[in-house]
């Protein structure tokens, strides 16, 4: 009992190391979470340029995965509910309706040349130019998905925003959306 009630000893705080950035709260920014659809990686960035998703897929092929094309119109393409199957998804755990995307063609499997899987591209945005596409790479022996990115958004698409517009407050009110937009509507969960 006594080792119990035994006062601790005082460890001496180790120094603050400060950037001094945190010191202008003006750039500070909030994460507009309205308005803001991300599909895969670097989705967040301003469209890739061919030679950028040539290094892409050279890193696919890097790492022994195979390339794979997969496009799916605007409606579907973006999974923010448990989608238009009318499953009920309190039952099916896990379960979202737009996470697989129609594939375009086979996977390239034996693709050697990032050129190959651009070729394809070019392709699928000419048949689906209304369409996103992505590129994903499977590897064959774990049998997964291990990535997967962004590589054409249609002409129409208004989901990408600029990073001045993903974010609200910081110097200027930051944003660039003006008034913020309406709340999502609640959903009416019927257990």
């Amino acid at each position: 009992m006594a080792a119990i009630s035994a006062v601790a000893p005082v460890l001496n705080k180790a120094p603050v190391v400060s950037t001094g950035k945190a010191a202008n709260t003006n750039s500070m920014m909030v994460w507009q979470p309205h308005g803001n659809k991300f599909f895969e990686t670097f989705s967040f960035l301003p469209p890739l340029s061919d030679q950028e998703v040539a290094r892409q897929v050279q890193y696919l092929l890097n790492n022994g995965w195979t390339p794979c094309i997969e496009f799916e119109s605007a409606a579907k393409a973006y999974a923010d509910t448990h989608g238009w199957s009318g499953l009920d998804s309190s039952v099916t755990a896990g379960y979202y309706d737009n996470r697989y995307w129609v594939m375009w063609k086979l996977p390239m499997y034996g693709c050697t040349n990032p050129e190959e899987v651009l070729q394809e591209i070019r392709a699928c945005t000419s048949a689906f130019p209304d369409c996103f596409i992505r590129v994903a790479g499977f590897d064959n022996i774990k049998q997964v998905q291990c990535s997967s990115f962004l590589a054409h958004r249609p002409q129409n698409d208004r989901t990408f925003a600029p990073v001045t517009g993903r974010q609200v407050g910081g110097a200027g009110g930051g944003g660039g959306y003006g008034a913020p937009p309406p709340p999502p509507p609640q959903q009416n969960y019927s257990w």
